[in-house]
């Protein structure tokens, strides 16, 4: 069975940061792209990234880039979003979801986790 879990959200302080995991399983990270989303209260789910470890690629939001990373362990079947300098405006769910190719539209996205909710007080 094909699941993706997300893991390490919580409550931080602005400028903190945090560390995510979503943890594979039924496929390895060769199979789906991974893409990393975000939900605000009362707002669209959003992309936030994109990592094919097939191609060793990952394309971010542009609002992002520089503060969220995403890294990869293979071994663990597990793919890591690293955030930085965290803003208030990051409060949101994370999920984490798997497809076969790279998009920010989530309708395109086959397998979804629980989301991991993150808190960023001022």
């Amino acid at each position: 069975e094909v699941e993706v879990v997300e893991s390490g959200g919580g409550l931080v302080q602005a400028g903190g940061s945090l560390r995510l995991s979503c943890a594979a399983s039924g496929f390895t990270l060769d199979d789906y792209v991974i893409g990393w989303f975000r939900q605000a209260p009362g707002e669209e789910r959003e992309g936030v990234s994109c990592t094919s470890a097939t191609a060793g690629t990952t394309y971010y939001q542009d609002s992002l880039k520089g503060r969220f990373t995403v890294s990869t362990n293979n071994a663990k079947n597990t793919v890591y979003l690293q955030m930085n300098s965290l803003k208030p405006e990051d409060t949101a769910v994370y999920y984490c979801a798997a497809n076969y190719w790279c998009s920010y539209n989530r309708h395109e996205y086959r397998y979804w986790g629980q989301g991991t909710q993150v808190t960023v007080s001022s």
